[in-house]
């Protein structure tokens, strides 16, 4: 694929949830300084009634305004192809850093995506995807982008269409049960993404790999199992936040970037300069 509307493609970046990103030139009716765009295409096929949904989706999204929240700059429709453009990321994600980062960094890192997560909450609005890859590095901050909008563009979708294997992990077990997803679901995904980044282990370290179907009955019935590279404070946060009960994780998404953020805070001032 060489380009979309006005939107030339450099190179794909990867595979986001159900689409591919791509690194393109930034159109000059932008209006922006931006070199490049990040342009999200999706894999549904769509017709105008889909382009509708995800706008007015897309709307409630930038209407929220935090800083920690990846700025969306575009959204079209060519053909029977949805996409969106928004901001590009050197650095890479958590998923994959264009350089080192110290353990302080990384829960700074995540303290921001607990954030952004807070502030679509407060707007009503559940991220859906919270993993490591959606996790953007912006020099010494980062931002969460690429909002699940499956159920957006598919009603009624069901869990075994959500995603593929190497991203059920992040799903709480609620989710997988066909419950909606909340505050609870997303806070749930912010401690498998720490703990993912943190250890590079999962927290189901036997997912079977073959079936999503076998992977999902998987999660059903197993426990989360936390890797002994966490230090005590990052195992006690990450221990609450994977609880089955909903209720005994933390209240929000702001409560668990402020103990995450603590942990940073003390770790970095403990980091030789």
């Amino acid at each position: 694929m060489n380009g979309i509307a006005d939107y030339e493609f450099v190179h794909l970046l990867g595979e986001g949830s159900h689409g591919s990103f791509w690194l393109a030139r930034c159109p000059a009716r932008l209006g922006r300084t931006d070199a490049y765009v990040a342009v999200k295409t999706f894999a549904h096929r769509a017709d105008e009634g889909d382009f509708q949904r995800l706008v007015a989706e897309l709307q409630r999204y930038v209407s929220v305004g935090s800083p920690q929240l990846a700025q969306l700059y575009d959204v079209g429709l060519q053909n029977d192809t949805l996409y969106y453009a928004s901001e590009y990321f050197a650095d890479g994600s958590l998923a994959q850093p264009a350089r080192p980062f110290t353990r302080a960094s990384v829960l700074a890192a995540i303290t921001d995506a607990a954030l952004a997560a807070h502030a679509l909450h407060e707007a009503g609005i559940a991220h859906r995807s919270i993993k490591p890859g959606n996790v953007y590095i912006d020099g010494d901050r980062a931002k969460l982008g690429d909002i699940g909008l499956l159920q957006v563009l598919n009603p009624g979708q069901t869990i075994t269409g959500l995603d593929h294997i190497g991203s059920i992990e992040y799903l709480a077990p609620e989710l997988i049960q066909g419950q909606p997803a909340s505050r609870a679901t997303d806070v749930w995904a912010l401690a498998a993404t720490m703990h993912r980044v943190l250890t590079a282990r999962s927290v189901y370290p036997d997912i079977p790999q073959g079936s999503l179907l076998q992977a999902l009955r998987y999660l059903v019935s197993e426990r989360p199992v936390l890797n002994d590279r966490l230090r005590d404070e990052e195992r006690t946060v990450i221990e609450q936040a994977l609880a089955v009960d909903p209720a005994a994780r933390p209240a929000t998404a702001l409560e668990f970037a402020q103990i995450v953020g603590a942990i940073a805070q003390r770790l970095a001032q403990a980091e030789p300069a």
